[in-house]
């Protein structure tokens, strides 16, 4: 039976990090429960003004600031990096992504920090980690995704490498942080001695751990995987195909079973039965051919049709959504996953935080509210300032 309550539940984090990676992990630990502060400077984080906006404050925030307190500091000033330091050490988790080194300049580093408080688990995300000889170098996501393999194999053979229209560097790093953090906080309950440990991820990092046999290929047979355009190399039948009504499929033909039942209701049962097609490694060798066939069968139907016809045949196969498709699906209708909240009034869809939990789901609280709409209640509730304190840091543009 599921609860109101969540994994998280107790569990303080601050947050200091600007624009994606950091935030996201941020959002993740939210939504399951945490008391996530996020720490922003006084003009708020940047990703509030970033890509499509109403009355000043981009939808975007409303997703990734959801569930957060938002308090402002200037951690530029001696006293703002006081007031980070006096919550950090009433934290369980601290989440940063500024380049190595900007938090140790503030006096706020793991070292530092663990003097007054042990118990901490500190998650940096940098573009190349803490350490090495690239730590210092700036690291956006873009430069990152490049070095750390996922792009060379990304795109046609004959054209630059292509990125997919999204941060997916950032956000597969906080998805890796938010892991991270998850897996110290347990280790930290185990151990007898509470104590916490620093949680480095590395965006370029984070991409290299989805490049799956490129390593061994490479190391154990000198292979260098390529770019396989909408294909993967060397499974087949695996490809996307164009339509009559110029809408796209995918298929996934490459079961040896799977492979028979596909060609059958493609029309080609000459190929199902083929015995140099029997298995993946024969039909790579004729992937040429294979997908020639499925390409042609495709183009004489329009995509539901295809789809229809796929589905009876049980071969897994599915439509290339844009997102006016996802909210008209009704599965993710079904699977619940976009959440609604309102912002002045309006309904605003945002997407759910995934993964499910059966027992003790996450969920949206609260959409990312106005830029340090929680100082004070942070302030007065956690630190004990009182008017007198708040008004003198308002005097100096602390906060």
């Amino acid at each position: 039976m599921k609860t109101s309550r969540r994994p998280l539940d107790g569990i303080r984090v601050i947050e200091i990090g600007q624009l994606l990676a950091g935030p996201f992990a941020g959002c993740m630990l939210a939504y399951f429960g945490a008391e996530v502060i996020k720490i922003e400077p006084p003009e708020g984080d940047p990703i509030r003004g970033w890509r499509v906006l109403e009355n000043g404050t981009s939808h975007w925030w409303r997703s990734i600031g959801r569930n957060k307190k938002s308090i402002t500091l200037d951690l530029k000033k001696s006293e703002g990096q006081q007031i980070a330091r006096q919550l950090i050490d009433k934290a369980d988790v601290v989440i940063e992504n500024f380049r190595p080194g900007v938090m140790e300049g503030w006096g706020l580093g793991p070292d530092e920090i663990k003097k007054s408080n042990p118990k901490l688990v500190y998650a940096r995300i940098s573009g190349y980690g803490q350490t090495g000889p690239y730590a210092s170098k700036p690291g956006f996501a873009s430069v990152c995704e490049g070095m750390s393999g996922f792009r060379y194999v990304n795109g046609f053979a004959d054209q630059a490498p292509v990125r997919p229209n999204l941060s997916i560097g950032d956000t597969i790093s906080g998805i890796h942080a938010a892991l991270g953090i998850a897996l110290a906080l347990l280790e930290r309950e185990r151990n007898g001695e509470g104590e916490g440990q620093v949680v480095d991820v590395a965006l370029y990092e984070s991409m290299f751990n989805l490049m799956e046999a490129v390593v061994p290929e490479f190391s154990g047979a000198g292979v260098i995987r390529q770019p396989s355009g909408t294909t993967v190399t060397g499974i087949v039948p695996t490809n996307t195909y164009r339509c009559k009504n110029r809408k796209y499929v995918v298929i996934g033909g490459n079961g040896d079973s799977i492979f028979q039942r596909l060609m059958d209701v493609a029309g080609h049962p000459e190929m199902a039965n083929d015995p140099r097609m029997a298995n993946n490694a024969g039909r790579v060798i004729h992937e040429a051919e294979i997908d020639h066939a499925l390409a042609t069968w495709c183009l004489s139907k329009d995509a539901d049709e295809i789809l229809e016809l796929l589905d009876k045949a049980r071969v897994p196969a599915g439509p290339i959504y844009n997102v006016e498709d996802m909210f008209a699906d009704p599965h993710f209708n079904a699977r619940g996953m976009f959440e609604q909240v309102e912002i002045n009034g309006k309904p605003l869809k945002i997407p759910a935080i995934l993964p499910k939990l059966s027992e003790t789901p996450g969920r949206t609280d609260w959409p990312g509210g106005e830029v340090g709409s929680h100082t004070l209640d942070v302030l007065e509730g956690i630190l004990n300032f009182n008017a007198g304190d708040i008004a003198k840091l308002k005097e100096q543009g602390v906060i």
